[in-house]
C-alpha cells in the first residue's frame, strides 16, 4: 500500500489533502504510518506498470552486483513516491538517506550529502524541481560520473578541487515534472509515474491497513471510505483512522457502509470526496457569481484563503472531478457542478457571454 505521508510537501505546505484530518496528532500519525507502509514491492498495491518496471530495474542491477540505476519518479501527493523508494533501498539492500529539494538551497549542501554517502546507498531527493540552480548543476555530473567539483575561494583565485563519490542510487521524486530541466530529467535511468488509484485498489489498500490496525471493517464500509478518497492511499488511510475514531465512539467499533458515510460526514468529506476548501469554492462560484467566470484572486478572496491555496489545493480535484473549468476569462462550474451543489443554473441570456455554451442560450 502507497501512502507516502512523508513526501510531498508541496501540498503539505498548502494545505493538501493533510486539511481532510486536521486533528491528527502528528507524532501518532507518524508511527502509525511507518507501520502502515508496505516493505517491498510484492506488498506494494496498484501502480501495476511502475511496479513491474522497477522489478526489472532492481532485478537486472542485483543480478550483475551493481548499483541500482537512478530512478525518477512522478505524481500527485499521496500516491507512493516515499514508499518506493524505501523499498527501493530495501530490494537492493542499501541505507536510505531523505532529503528534499528546498532543503538543498546552495551547491555545498549537496556536496555535503553526496561526499558522506555509502557506496550503493540510496538518497531519496523530495520535490527535486524546487532544488537551487547552481546545486542542479552540480547533480548533473554525480550523476553521471559519480564525482563534483568544490569550489574553493572565489574570483580569480578560485580553484576546483575534484571529488570522487561512490557509486549511489538517487532516487528524485516530483509533482511537477515539467518543470524538471531536460539535461537532469534525461539522467535518470527510470522514470514512473504514478497514476491515481482505481476505488478497487483503495478498497484492497484499506482492507490491509484496517488489518494491521487490528480494526474490524465491512467490505461495504471500505467501499464508502474508497470512494472519498480522491484516488489517493495516503487520505483513504487517513480517513480510515478517522472512521475507526468514530465507529469506537459512536458505535460498536465496526466499520459499516452506515457508520463510515456518518463519521466522513462529521468530517466534512462529501460522496465525492469534496471537503469544506472544494466545496466553498464551488459554492462561491456558483452562487455570487452564478457560475463564472470569475478570476481566480477574486475566487480567493470570496472564500478567505490564499490565491494559490485555492490554485494547488482545491482547483486540481475539482477540474479533475470535471466540476470547474479554467478558461482564458477566468474560472467557471461545469454543469455537474451545479448539479453536484443541488442548484439550478441560471437562465443564460443570447448574448450574456459567461457560460452562454455551457448551459445553452
Amino acid at each position: 500500500m502507497n501512502w507516502d505521508e512523508t513526501e510531498e510537501t508541496d501540498g503539505a505546505a498548502a494545505g493538501g489533502p493533510e486539511r481532510l484530518v486536521a486533528a491528527d496528532a502528528d507524532g501518532e500519525d507518524t508511527a502509525v504510518e511507518a507501520a502502515l507502509r508496505p516493505k517491498d514491492l510484492e506488498e506494494f498495491v496498484g501502480q501495476e506498470r511502475v511496479r513491474e518496471q522497477l522489478d526489472l530495474v532492481l532485478r537486472a542491477a542485483r543480478a550483475r552486483g551493481a548499483t541500482a540505476d537512478h530512478v525518477l519518479l512522478s505524481g500527485a501527493p499521496g500516491l507512493g513516491k516515499t514508499t518506493l523508494s524505501m523499498i527501493i533501498a530495501a530490494e537492493m539492500g542499501a541505507p536510505i538517506r531523505i532529503t528534499s529539494g528546498p532543503a538543498i538551497q546552495h551547491a555545498g549542501d549537496l556536496a555535503a550529502i553526496l561526499s558522506s554517502l555509502q557506496e550503493g546507498e540510496v538518497l531519496f531527493l523530495d520535490e527535486i524541481h524546487r532544488m537551487s540552480r547552481p546545486a542542479e548543476e552540480m547533480l548533473y555530473m554525480a550523476m553521471e560520473d559519480f564525482r563534483v567539483d568544490v569550489i574553493v575561494g572565489k574570483g580569480p583565485g578560485a580553484t576546483a578541487i575534484p571529488l570522487e563519490l561512490p557509486p549511489f542510487t538517487l532516487v528524485g521524486a516530483t509533482t511537477r515534472a515539467g518543470l524538471l530541466p531536460p539535461p537532469l530529467r534525461d539522467r535518470f535511468g527510470f522514470t514512473g509515474h504514478m497514476e491515481f488509484y482505481a476505488p478497487a485498489e483503495l478498497e484492497r489498500v484499506i482492507h490491509r491497513s484496517a488489518g494491521l490496525l487490528d480494526v474490524d471493517i465491512a467490505p461495504e464500509g471500505a467501499a464508502e471510505i474508497a470512494g472519498r478518497s480522491r484516488g489517493t492511499p495516503r487520505i483513504a488511510n487517513r480517513l480510515l483512522r478517522r472512521v475507526r475514531d468514530y465507529a469506537q465512539v459512536k458505535a460498536d467499533g465496526v466499520i459499516t457502509r452506515e457508520t463510515a458515510s456518518q463519521a466522513l460526514d462529521v468530517y466534512e468529506v462529501d460522496g465525492r470526496g469534496l471537503d469544506r476548501l472544494d466545496r466553498a469554492v464551488l459554492t462561491a462560484l456558483l452562487k455570487l457569481f452564478g457560475g463564472g467566470p470569475v478570476g481566480l484572486s477574486t475566487l480567493a478572496v470570496a472564500v478567505g484563503e490564499e490565491r494559490e491555496t485555492v490554485e494547488e489545493v482545491a482547483e486540481p480535484f475539482l477540474v479533475r472531478e470535471g466540476l470547474l473549468a479554467r478558461t482564458p476569462r477566468g474560472r467557471i462550474a461545469t454543469p455537474a457542478a451545479w448539479t453536484h451543489m443541488g442548484l439550478v443554473p441560471p437562465q443564460q441570456q443570447p448574448g450574456a457571454g459567461g457560460q452562454q455554451g455551457l448551459f445553452g442560450p
